[in-house]
């Protein structure tokens, strides 16, 4: 069974604190979970709303009907009734976000034990809490039992999570930033674990004073990361030319939001592929890694620092607004890498130079420098071949293939978990990109599914391999897919 919880009110009122709370409760008794966020670009007041889907099966997305909608105000209600199925439940008053855990507890049958559990571990006002989760849990008098959890054996995490625990694990020794929707928590994250780790966590003025710190960082031998989103990564590139000029190892991670400009601050978009790929001028080798799940974050956030470090190049994770903030069930094993650092001090700066590190114009050294660097793309693409660039799920033999990258991933896996005769192809890696996809899409119906306008991998897949994919399911109103409406654009697709 399948259950999706709606929260939903005003910024303040605490949707996040109570979506948290039965999030992790789920968990702990061992179900699966899985919950988004939607939020707009205000502090108090306006409409925000969290959907929380819950099963004892995988369950990797969102659905666009309701079990249960918790609404903090009328105007949750109003906006969302009708999305809520036939029996359907709402529950609504004028009432504390604690208030309405107790009832929810009750209503999935969930020990009052967990509850109390889980606001301790927010240390504020238990007592009051307390006292108001005890109303809400007294009072429910329906008892849906829905809830059938199995041994835990996984944990609950977001996407910015992953992606600081893999820098982390690779012995990350500074990270710069300026705060910037989405990637703004992974200052908080890594904040507070550097005194425990030893590394350094500093936020600058703007993106570019990020940037040349971070390679001034790198030329003294540190292990460096930048973030931020797409307006912020755009001041970034001429200083990710300058890394690849000096060859001095940085990793940054674009955290993608719609644009262009400002464009749209907290909801999520794949529209800065293109960006990654081929921002900053001249030629260079850099690294362009794609994560579709936290745990695919943390290991390809320790990849990208592998192959920075080991290349002296610079490296990139991909990730967007959904996979950021979203939280996931993990239950698999993460896999890291060592990562040692190869830096040594020496003479840098932003011209071609000699041996010595002096700025030269000599035509043959220029020339010896440009093929030196550019020879570093067959030794990345030889290293490559020791990592899973990209995955297959479903019936290996299928004659149907979906293809996409990124948070796509979940609604994507959710949306084809019951047809036949339909695989699901994952791009992990961008640059270097598995050209070796072509086996598993050559003579096949292809179906592209994306969360922008302009079908960016469909033009990468063209470039990179020679096949045009002619069916495309585009999502561009800055919401992610959701895994029922989805399903009935592949059915519609496919037949």
């Amino acid at each position: 069974m399948r259950w999706n919880v709606l929260f939903g009110g005003p910024a303040g009122t605490g949707p996040n604190v109570l979506t948290n709370i039965l999030g992790q409760a789920l968990v702990e008794h061992g179900n699966h979970v899985f919950y988004s966020r939607d939020y707009q670009s205000l502090i108090r007041g306006g409409h925000n709303f969290n959907v929380l889907t819950f099963s004892n099966e995988p369950v990797w997305s969102n659905d666009s009907e309701y079990d249960v909608i918790v609404a903090l105000d009328d105007n949750t209600e109003k906006l969302h009734r009708k999305n809520l199925k036939k029996s359907g439940i709402i529950l609504k008053g004028e009432h504390t976000n604690m208030y309405f855990a107790g009832r929810l507890f009750k209503l999935f049958c969930l020990d009052f034990k967990l509850l109390e559990a889980q606001l301790k571990k927010l240390e504020k006002r238990f007592d009051e809490n307390l006292r108001e989760a005890k109303k809400g849990y007294d009072e429910e008098k329906k008892s849906v039992c829905q809830v059938k959890g199995q041994k835990p054996d996984h944990y609950f995490i977001n996407g910015n999570q992953g992606i600081s625990r893999g820098a982390i694990k690779s012995g990350i020794g500074v990270y710069y930033a300026y705060p910037m929707t989405p990637a703004t928590p992974i200052l908080n994250e890594l904040a507070a674990e550097q005194v425990k780790n030893n590394f350094s966590v500093i936020e600058l003025e703007n993106e570019i004073a990020v940037v040349m710190a971070g390679i001034g960082s790198s030329a003294t031998g540190k292990k460096v990361m930048i973030g931020t989103s797409g307006g912020g990564y755009d001041l970034m590139t001429e200083g990710i030319s300058m890394a690849g000029i000096t060859e001095l190892p940085i990793v940054a991670y674009l955290s993608q939001r719609p644009g262009p400009a400002t464009g749209v601050a907290t909801y999520t978009a794949q529209g800065d592929l293109r960006l990654a790929l081929n921002s900053s001028h001249g030629e260079f080798p850099r690294i362009v890694l794609a994560a579709g799940d936290p745990k695919e974050a943390e290991e390809l956030t320790n990849q990208c620092f592998y192959f920075s470090q080991k290349f002296k190049v610079p490296a990139i994770i991909l990730g967007d607004k959904h996979l950021a903030e979203s939280f996931y069930t993990i239950h698999e094993k993460v896999e890291v890498i060592p990562v040692p650092s190869t830096v040594r001090l020496g003479r840098f700066n932003s011209y071609e130079k000699d041996s010595q590190g002096c700025a030269t114009e000599n035509p043959e050294i220029i020339k010896k420098n440009i093929e030196a660097r550019l020879k570093k793309t067959k030794e990345i693409e030889k290293e490559s071949k020791k990592f899973q660039k990209y995955k297959v799920y479903g019936d290996k033999n299928a004659k149907k293939v979906i293809i996409g990258w990124g948070s796509t991933k979940g609604a994507v896996l959710d949306a084809i978990k019951e047809m036949k005769n339909v695989k699901f192809l994952q791009i992990l890696y961008m640059e270097p990109f598995p050209i070796e996809i072509k086996k598993e899409l050559d003579k096949k119906k292809v179906i592209l599914v994306e969360n922008n306008s302009t079908a960016q991998l469909a033009g990468l897949i063209a470039e990179k391999t020679g096949i045009f994919v002619e069916n495309k399911i585009l999502r561009y109103d800055g919401r992610p897919f959701l895994a029922d409406e989805l399903k009935k654009e592949i059915e519609k697709e496919l037949k």
